[in-house]
This record gives structure tokens, C-alpha cells and sequence, in this order.
């Protein structure tokens, strides 16, 4: 992403999540035609969309960036596990080199499958397909693995993909920015469409018939070698904080209450890292998210032993697991 396009992205934001009428006003002509097209994109791809014989799980959501789907997905792994099922993953994979369809591998590189996807194959070894046909890689997961139930990492507006669960997730803190849909505001469909979805999971403080989930992790991992580290170490200690995410102030947020002092470099959203990205006139450590550790693995020896990254566990209420598990049992009668 170029300079002008980093301007452009960040006063866009601005105008989703500050006051900004003016700006506000001036693009919402556009933001009416693009809510009309969307709608006119979802009547015609549901019917084109195709049936298959396992259930189909999308995490998705309606704003822009990001909101905490992949720990949800990596959450939801290890819970449909524990209840016997063997859940395979399809993804854009985006950040990638967008193929057609390819089984992702632990030993891939996230510059051609994308960083997401890595992620959660790493930490899960589950079978993960992307591809940019949502059904191409449904159907060539389910050819090569025994999976009996496919989650699908993003994907909400992905109509033509037919689907019999739905969990949207929503940032607790930023919610639905000035409620409008793109370019004026951060929505790619409007609120009502949450009623539509049999669950709707909230990043923080859950409102009315929402789920909370709650994000924790307090033991940095090196980004190469086994070695950990309490996060409470680096109390009163500056740090680099390197993010390209979607929401890096939440990243940030969560140092700062560890008592961190940071000095912050904010990339874009899957921005593909290089060295010269971390490269710092100085030996302080380098902290990043495990989203953008998966890019830098392979840099040099001298630069990655003073980078650390912090692993999120997704918590959720017991009572979302039996419920989750219940709407599977339901749809397995009814199939």
C-alpha cells in the first residue's frame, strides 16, 4: 500500500469513527448505491448457490477490518473437536497469491497462501483449502480430508456459497462506526442483517442477544525458537509494537495495560513484511501480533531474536458452546 493510499485508508476511518458530518454527507450518495448493488449481488447469488452434504459454518462479519474472526475460528476448532466432529477450514487467503485452490501446509509461506490461513493450520493442524470460489475449495476440502463439517473463515457476504450456520462477529468497542455502508461508513450490509444470523459474537461487552468473547494472552513466544516470556517482564520496559492488522488499537491496548511503553509502527492490514520493515536504531524488543509473526520467520538470525509476538485465546461463555452444539444437532435431525 502506497503512502497516498495509507492517507486515504486512514482518513476514511476517520470518517467512520469521528465526527466528520461534511465528509459524511459527500459520500453518502455513494454509500446508498453501493447498500442498493449489494442487496441486488445477494438476490442473485443465492440462487446459484450450491448444496453440500456437511454442514457449512461462516464466521464473518459486516464492517470492515478487523474484528477477532480467526481466534474465533481457532476456538471453534477445538471445540467441535471436543464434540466429535472433524472440522475442516476454506479461506480467501488473503494477502496471498490468491490460487485456485490449494490445501494450506504448516511449512507454507504466508506470502502465497496468506496470513490468516497459516495461522490457523499452524496452530490447529487443521485442514485448511483456499481459494477464491468459496465453493470450488468446499468441495476440493472434502475430496482430499474426512472433514464432516467446514467452517468457513470470513465469508458472510459470500452468497453464492450456500451455508446452514451463521456467527457474526462484531468489535465491541467500535461497533458499527456512523452506521453507514461503504464509502461513508465501515458496514458492507446493514445492522438488521445480524437478525438474520443465528449468532451474533461480540469482541468485548456483548449488548442484547450477543455473545461475548474475550480475548487474553499474557505469555509472549519467541519468533523463532520455543522459548517464552511473561508479558509481565516487559512491565515498565520500551518496546517496539509493530502491527498490520485491521484494529491495531486493540494490539496496542492491551500492551499498554501490561504497562508497556510503547513506540508504535502501524502497517496495513495484512501488510507482507520485510526487514527493512523492523529494522530500528536501537536493541529495544520488537512485539507484533502472531498474525504478523507468520510473515517474518525467515528474516535474518540477528533481527528475529529480539522479536517476540503474542499468542490470543478466545474465550466464550459455556452457555454459546451448548447452544452452538444444539443448532448442530438440530441441523443434523433436519438433514
Amino acid at each position: 500500500m502506497s503512502a497516498a493510499q495509507q492517507r486515504l485508508s486512514a482518513w476514511l476511518e476517520s470518517v467512520w469513527y469521528e465526527n466528520r458530518p461534511l465528509a459524511r454527507t459527500i459520500l453518502s450518495p455513494l454509500s446508498y448505491l453501493f447498500c442498493y448493488l449489494a442487496q441486488q449481488r445477494r438476490t442473485k447469488l443465492s440462487l446459484e448457490q450450491q448444496p453440500f452434504p456437511v454442514p457449512i459454518m461462516v464466521v464473518g462479519n459486516i464492517t470492515v477490518g478487523g474484528t477477532g474472526k480467526t481466534p474465533l475460528v481457532i476456538w471453534l476448532i477445538e471445540q467441535l473437536r471436543m464434540a466429535g466432529f472433524q472440522p475442516g477450514v476454506v479461506s480467501r487467503g488473503f494477502g496471498g497469491k490468491q490460487l485456485a485452490v490449494k490445501l494450506v501446509q504448516a511449512q507454507d509461506v504466508a506470502a502465497e497462501v496468506g496470513d490468516e490461513p497459516l495461522l490457523i493450520v499452524q496452530r490447529t493442524a487443521a485442514p485448511l483449502v483456499i481459494g477464491r470460489d468459496r465453493n470450488a475449495a468446499i468441495s476440493y476440502l472434502l475430496a482430499q480430508t474426512a472433514c464432516n463439517i467446514v467452517i468457513s473463515d470470513d465469508g458472510l457476504q459470500h452468497y453464492r456459497m450456500k451455508r446452514d450456520l451463521e456467527i457474526a462477529v462484531i468489535d465491541g468497542v467500535r461497533r458499527f462506526g456512523n452506521g453507514d455502508c461503504l464509502p461513508a461508513g465501515p458496514l458492507r450490509e446493514k445492522p438488521a442483517r445480524l437478525q438474520e444470523c443465528d449468532f451474533v459474537v461480540t469482541n468485548g461487552l456483548a449488548q442484547q442477544g450477543e455473545y461475548a468473547m474475550q480475548m487474553g494472552g499474557n505469555q509472549l513466544q519467541a519468533l523463532v525458537g520455543a522459548e517464552q516470556r511473561e508479558l509481565s517482564l516487559f512491565q515498565g520496559r520500551s518496546v517496539h509494537a509493530v502491527t498490520g492488522i485491521g484494529n491495531p488499537a486493540r494490539f496496542f491496548s492491551s500492551l499498554k495495560q501490561a504497562g508497556l511503553i510503547l513506540i508504535e509502527h502501524v502497517f496495513p492490514d495484512h501488510h507482507a513484511f520485510t526487514v527493512e520493515d523492523l529494522k530500528f536504531r536501537d536493541d529495544l524488543p520488537i512485539l507484533m501480533t502472531e498474525k504478523d509473526a507468520v510473515k517474518c520467520r525467515n528474516f535474518p538470525a540477528d533481527l528475529t531474536n529480539k522479536v517476540w509476538y503474542l499468542p490470543i485465546e478466545a474465550r466464550l461463555d459455556k452457555i454459546f458452546t451448548e447452544r452452538l452444539l444444539q443448532r448442530l444437532k438440530e441441523l443434523k435431525q433436519h438433514g
